[in-house]
């Protein structure tokens, strides 16, 4: 009597799976456990991280971000001001001043108020408010940027994002005044 082959190969072919995906998961947990893994600031990042974060966020951002309710004018501005210097400018400096641990934050601060790029760009000036707005609200995981959905109003978080989108103009004096005023 003959023995039917297709019963067996199949068992073997699942087996052979089965014991195949072990292996890669237990050869995953390995290398998390006994492997040097960049997670100090100063490690470079893994090959395609930076890329593979900023697509879904930017997607994200593109599907959610919204418009401004209201237009902008120098009361915007000096109480947009008010707030960055309260809730942003430890890490985002003021104009024509850089916060020194920044660039040693992964990822590094963008100092808001400096010209970076091949075009010059000051801060966030090339991004549209809403999409401002949205980091504002939301934070970005993984990068020190905190939500502030639950520590500002919507009006205030407008206010901080109409004035970064305006970083590259010329702001009027008071705004300036409340920038570069030291704070104790």
């Amino acid at each position: 009597m003959a023995k039917n082959s297709g019963s067996s190969g199949t068992g073997k072919l699942i087996l052979g799976f089965a014991l195949g995906v072990l292996a890669v998961a237990l050869t995953g947990l390995a290398y998390l456990k006994f492997a040097t893994l960049p997670v100090a600031v100063a490690d470079k990042p893994f090959p395609l991280e930076q890329p593979l974060v900023h697509v879904p966020l930017e997607a994200r951002i593109d599907k959610e971000k919204t418009n401004a309710p209201f237009g902008t004018s120098e009361d915007v501005f000096e109480s947009g001001a008010k707030v960055y210097v309260q809730q942003c400018a430890a890490c985002h400096g003021t104009p024509g001043h850089d916060v020194p641990y920044a660039r040693y934050m992964y990822p590094r601060a963008p100092q808001l108020w400096k010209k970076h790029g091949k075009s010059n760009v000051v801060g966030v000036s090339d991004d549209e408010a809403g999409e401002t707005y949205w980091k504002v609200a939301n934070g970005i995981r993984l990068t020190g940027m905190p939500s502030y959905n639950h520590v500002l109003s919507d009006t205030q978080m407008w206010q901080v994002s109409l004035l970064l989108k305006n970083a590259d103009q010329d702001l009027p004096d008071p705004v300036k005044k409340i920038l570069t005023t030291p704070t104790n």
